[in-house]
């Protein structure tokens, strides 16, 4: 007598999402409200929770991310959508389904799939930086230049766009100052651009950064005198989480700034089964672009599936 216990079969879905972000929610959401089978396969860590609020968020805004993101996972639960907290590991093309490996639960299968994952900012290598990332250390305008009016803004040189940076927050703030750090030697429009603007340029490399709590925080130099400011501008390389992607067969998008899931407007990609929505096809998507775009790709994932039935019921109505 065999005693060996048979495996059981992972559980299927008409789509698995992965990533419980705004994207990620809005299209499961989307999904169940067109009835259904959903899980979103959420790991717990967006990419926002260190700020304080959410803005830009119609009727929401200044909310904390986390709280956004509780009543999104409350509204998509209500519709039948299931959120699992866990790891998606890997995922391949099996039996004519999508298949993903979760860390903690085992596999799962769907009829497609949808990657909502988001990004990972890599940030400069500075002390101080990713210690005040998202309070003091921003990198935003639209995000957080509202909070930083009318304050001591000084934003670290990386690349010939932190000029752009520094011409954005000018908008915010009479005081703004540019240390040119890695940046290249400024050409004369750049030049011309931020002395018209009256912004300070300091030749000198940083350092680090000091957290003075209430007072602001300090800029430490290399060959110049510290600058105590309110609050710092970076520009963060923004790389997609795309290992499962990748797995399945496709192919980063370079982008000046990082790496991206390349889509069509609906999130459709190159490989077949698979769409991306939020900062994992769009580098600046903020959170009502990027909910926008999961709404996007749940409705053509539905619609993918819809025409999908309707032709296995053609064929069995054939006889066929």
């Amino acid at each position: 007598m065999n005693s060996k216990t048979e495996p059981t079969a992972p559980a299927h879905y008409d789509v698995v999402v992965i990533g419980g972000g705004a994207a990620g929610l809005s299209a499961a959401t989307a999904l169940a409200r067109s009835r259904r089978s959903v899980l979103v396969v959420d790991a717990g860590q967006p990419r926002n929770a260190p700020a304080e609020g959410a803005h830009n968020v119609l009727g929401q805004d200044g909310v904390p991310p986390l709280d956004l993101l509780a009543a999104g996972r409350k509204e998509a639960s209500g519709y039948g959508a299931e959120i699992r907290v866990d790891t998606a590991v890997s995922a391949r093309h099996t039996g004519g389904a999508l298949e993903v490996d979760l860390e903690e639960s085992g596999p799962v299968r769907a009829r497609r799939l949808i990657l909502a994952s988001g990004l990972v900012d890599e940030l400069p290598d500075l002390p101080g930086v990713q210690e005040m990332w998202g309070r003091k250390v921003l990198h935003c305008p639209y995000c957080h230049g509202w909070e930083v009016r009318d304050q001591r803004v000084g934003v670290i040189g990386t690349s010939p766009m932190s000029v752009h940076q520094a011409l954005l927050f000018r908008q915010l703030t009479a005081d703004v100052t540019l240390f040119t750090h890695a940046m290249p030697e400024l050409d004369s429009d750049a030049t011309e651009q931020l002395g018209a603007r009256q912004i300070r340029v300091v030749a000198a490399p940083v350092s680090g950064l000091r957290d003075e709590g209430d007072t602001g925080v300090t800029v430490v130099l290399d060959g110049a005198p510290e600058a105590e400011l309110d609050a710092v501008v970076v520009a963060p390389r923004f790389h997609a989480r795309a290992d499962l992607y990748e797995q399945l067969g496709g192919t980063m998008t370079d982008h000046p700034l990082g790496a991206f899931i390349d889509s069509d407007p609906m999130g459709k990609t190159e490989v077949p089964g698979v769409w991306a929505a939020g900062n994992a096809s769009d580098l600046s998507a903020m959170v009502m672009v990027a909910s926008g775009a999961g709404v996007m790709a749940g409705a053509a994932v539905n619609a993918d599936l819809v025409m999908e039935d309707v032709a296995a019921a053609v064929d069995a109505r054939a006889g066929r």
